[in-house]
């Protein structure tokens, strides 16, 4: 049984990445208001069948979901931890929830970012009458959004492992907290860079249209 179970996910998996080979490779499937739309060599030309607005767009609800994902992690990974030590050394409730604080800060960055990234989209007039530019923006914003989005995800689950770690530490010793705590702060910058990083990315974004064209 397990045999047969192993070549049927393998035969799935075979079908899948097929699939989207000959997905990626249909030359019917460029649009026709893409720069790109006469040339069918590049593998790719199926993304351009999302307009800019919603490449931006996309980059925006990853750079606040994902943001969340990070710290609704990292809070239940330490909330967890200060719980079930707090049932037996309740005086580390109150101090350890900087450790929450920290982690809800990384969904503070993803929310911003959005913000700035759907600020970040303008109307060019009419639907469809996009340039280079426009599609340099939308991917700018999406890949922005993707950055943020992850380093914050990895900050969120390193605070959240470094907040549980402080607060099982300081139920043992109480001397230990403030060390630790110096670790959770350089953990909690990491979603910073990330942050920095995807505001250069998304610096240059500007959707000028046809008939603003820089």
């Amino acid at each position: 049984g397990d045999v047969y179970k192993r070549q049927y996910q393998r035969r799935v998996r075979g079908d899948v990445i097929f699939f989207l080979i000959r997905l990626m490779q249909h030359p019917t499937l460029a649009p026709t208001s893409a720069p790109w739309a006469n040339d069918t060599t590049l593998a790719g030309d199926w993304f351009y069948e999302l307009t800019p607005y919603s490449w931006g767009a996309i980059g925006a609800s990853f750079a606040i979901a994902i943001s969340v994902a990070g710290a609704a992690w990292g809070i239940f990974i330490t909330g967890s931890s200060i719980l079930g030590a707090a049932v037996k050394v309740p005086r580390i409730r109150t101090k350890n929830l900087i450790s929450v604080i920290f982690c809800e800060a990384v969904a503070i960055y993803g929310i911003i970012m959005a913000i700035i990234f759907q600020s970040k989209l303008k109307d060019v007039g009419h639907f469809g009458d996009f340039v280079p530019k426009d599609y340099y923006s939308g991917f700018a914003l999406f890949w922005a959004g993707i950055t943020v989005g992850l380093s914050n995800l990895a900050c969120g689950v390193c605070v959240g492992i470094t907040g549980s770690g402080a607060a099982l530490s300081d139920a043992a010793n109480p001397a230990l907290f403030v060390k630790i705590l110096v670790i959770e702060i350089f953990g909690s910058a990491l979603g910073l860079f990330g942050v920095i990083i995807s505001i250069v990315q998304a610096s240059n974004a500007d959707f000028v249209g046809n008939g603003r064209s820089k």
